[in-house]
């Protein structure tokens, strides 16, 4: 009976260890360079985001704890590209790279960002009244509804 239980515990999935935590110098490295950056280890877990990557994500921890896919898929509208991180031949995460905003090259940006500072600005002109702020943008409420939710911008949602 004893074998029978070993065996049967061996045939269930181990939880994955836990995250992985980069030291003081790595963050600070991190920090210096104008993109932004975003590690996820092998199990698509956020391990870390610099400030660059938080400024163009709002609530990026709790939406990476709830719907990583969701996060993913906003990192990759912002331009990000991503880079498979491995040690040998084995994958150890992925990092992605998220292109230096206009605040901090003074640059114009990728079109995704322009149109993210569009939109903010639009709605902080208009105290963030999304049917004025879509009327004066040229779009539909629902167009500027998808917007804010794939670049993350949740604290001008209207609420019903």
């Amino acid at each position: 009976m004893q074998a029978h239980v070993s065996a049967a515990q061996e045939k269930m999935p181990q939880p994955p260890p836990p995250p992985f935590s980069f030291a003081p110098f790595e963050k600070a490295v991190m920090e210096s360079i104008a993109e932004g950056i975003v590690v996820f280890d092998s199990f698509g877990r956020l391990l870390y985001a610099n400030q660059g990557a938080r400024r163009l994500v709002e609530g990026m921890d709790e939406l990476a704890a709830v719907r990583p896919d969701v996060l993913r898929r906003r990192l990759s509208a912002l331009g990000g590209r991503t880079k498979r991180l491995q040690v040998g031949g084995s994958q150890v995460g992925d990092a992605v790279f998220l292109p230096a905003s206009e605040i901090d090259v003074g640059g114009g940006g990728t079109l995704a960002e322009r149109e993210r500072r569009a939109i903010m600005e639009m709605l902080e002109a208009t105290g963030g009244r999304l049917a004025e702020a879509s009327r004066r943008l040229g779009i539909s409420r629902t167009t500027l509804w998808r917007r804010l939710k794939a670049y993350g911008l949740h604290r001008f949602r209207e609420t019903h």
